[in-house]
């Protein structure tokens, strides 16, 4: 998908920017790459700098609430210090390295519901403008596609996934958000958990793969929530037993009476864009936000007949959130 627009701090007779990515889904610790197209306007420019931007769609819990918004999580800077002549064109190749806690988007080409974009940023005699916002799509590692596999044959069904804003303590977090995965507890585990929620925090030596459980209350306890964590290397996907392993991990998990560690969820700071004001929370884990119920099919972790069917709406949200964005930023332009 290609955004196009005049840039707006320029008004008419500017000069106008595309970037597009090259096709294809991406893993966490991989390379982007694409082009920014670069269309001159009706007089010659200097261009101070083309920036890309990675930003995430995340939701946060405060005292008074929850608020959603989006969050800038990386900068590339492409090019600059440059003049584009007036009716110019010029194409600018990019690639750089996606952090390695960036969240899946996708599971076996299923949409997760998750909104992450590039905006591009023109800086133009002064003035910047970000404008240009593409959708990128994220595909699991092999060690965490082999975690969920493992789960979905375990009898796990997919619920939905989201990004919260703040830290778990205890673990090497890096982003500022962390992205929860929520399942339907497997027949066996009905009884004692209301749902498990997988946090992955990848890394260049490995997997750090965070649970959490729901766990049910019995008549004389109410429910609360446990946690623990494991780590995984990333060569370690072939592994014969693995569903074995991850089942040992839930057992370890719905089987303890207090969380394994400093595992708490601390808030982090207000949004870097399109954020709400208010006071972090204590970081508890939220309910899914717009677009995070999906069937994740092919993995084993569906929902049921309705699975397409929420699919489809969770992409339609997906796209409008993109289109929409676009669209404010020119109705703003404007004024």
């Amino acid at each position: 998908m290609v955004f196009k627009r005049l840039l707006g701090s320029l008004g008419v007779g500017g000069p106008s920017v595309d970037t597009v990515l090259e096709p294809g889904a991406v893993t966490p610790g991989g390379v982007v790459a694409g082009q920014v197209h670069l269309q001159g306007g009706n007089t010659d420019f200097a261009i101070e700098h083309i920036t890309l931007e990675l930003v995430a769609h995340v939701e946060a819990e405060y005292d008074e609430g929850e608020a959603e918004g989006m969050v800038a999580f990386h900068q590339h800077v492409v090019a600059g210090g440059f003049r584009l002549a007036e009716d110019e064109r010029r194409s600018v190749p990019f690639s750089f390295t996606l952090p390695w806690e960036t969240p899946i988007t996708e599971l076996y080409g299923q949409g997760l519901g998750v909104v992450l974009g590039i905006r591009t940023e023109l800086g133009v005699a002064g003035a910047k403008d970000k404008g240009d916002l593409d959708p990128l799509a994220v595909r699991p590692l092999p060690a965490q596609e082999a975690i969920l596999e493992a789960l979905g044959q375990l009898g796990f069904g997919f619920k939905s996934a989201d990004l919260e804003l703040g830290r778990i303590g205890g673990t090497g977090q890096q982003l500022p958000f962390y992205q929860e995965i929520e399942l339907t507890p497997a027949p066996r585990y009905a009884q004692r958990i209301n749902e498990l929620e997988v946090t992955f925090l990848a890394a260049p030596a490995g997997l750090e793969v965070v649970l959490e459980a729901d766990r049910r209350g019995g008549f004389s306890s109410g429910g609360h929530d446990a946690l623990t964590r494991f780590t995984v290397g990333h060569h370690d996907v072939e592994q014969a037993d693995r569903n074995a392993e991850v089942d040992g991990w839930i057992r370890r998990l719905v089987e303890h009476h207090a969380p394994d560690g400093p595992y708490g969820h601390a808030g982090g700071a207000l949004f870097a864009q399109g954020g709400h004001g208010g006071h972090p929370g204590d970081g508890h884990r939220s309910g899914p936000g717009v677009g995070t119920a999906v069937a994740a099919g092919a993995a084993g972790l569906a929902v049921g007949v309705v699975g397409g069917m929420v699919a489809a709406e969770v992409v339609d949200e997906v796209g409008d959130f993109f289109e929409g964005d676009d669209e404010e930023e020119d109705e703003g332009d404007e004024g």
